[in-house]
């Protein structure tokens, strides 16, 4: 009985720490759409309620990493519209710069765009977002960390609890330097 008992209290207090995701040294890859860390070294993490908080201040930046969607093969001559992108209003978004590995144009992209985001301000509050439950945006908020922004929020929740919320969104373009 007693090994039973033990195999039990082993199985239980496995089962408690299961749902801790560790954050990874580097950078996530696929699959992107996966549980992340409750933390980000370097970084605050912010859940909707605070996140509306800081737009409604509008004390923050917001920028938006939400990958944009690849072109389909089209025949020769057909016109092409990206679909419309909604996102928090007044954000920044700067597609595909999310991803585990960035080129060092894309790197370059994501620099410009958090330095126009902030106006120039390392000191001023960035929310990164992209959806719920997505590394892209905790991969970006590690970047912008690592480029000595002092006051990264980083929304895990993010417009998946932006829209559960009902509040408004926008359509926006992707930032062009």
């Amino acid at each position: 009985m007693i090994p039973l008992l033990a195999a039990a209290l082993a199985l239980a207090a496995g089962t408690a720490t299961a749902g801790a995701i560790p954050e990874p040294e580097g950078f996530r890859g696929e699959p992107y759409r996966a549980p992340v860390p409750a933390s980000l070294e370097g970084a605050t993490v912010i859940d909707a309620e605070e996140a509306v908080r800081l737009w409604q201040s509008g004390e923050a930046a917001f920028v938006d990493v939400l990958p944009r969607p690849p072109r389909p093969e089209l025949p020769e001559g057909t016109l092409w519209h990206d679909p419309p992108h909604p996102t928090i209003p007044g954000a920044t978004w700067l597609p595909n710069t999310g991803y585990e590995r960035l080129s060092a144009e894309e790197e370059a992209y994501l620099a410009a765009g958090l330095s126009a985001a902030s106006g120039g301000r390392r000191d001023r509050p960035l929310v990164i977002f992209c959806f719920s439950d997505c590394w892209m945006s905790w991969n970006a908020a590690k970047r912008a960390v690592a480029l000595g922004y002092t006051r990264v929020h980083w929304f895990p929740d993010g417009i998946d609890a932006w829209q559960l919320e009902a509040l408004p969104t926008e359509n926006v373009d992707p930032f062009r330097p």
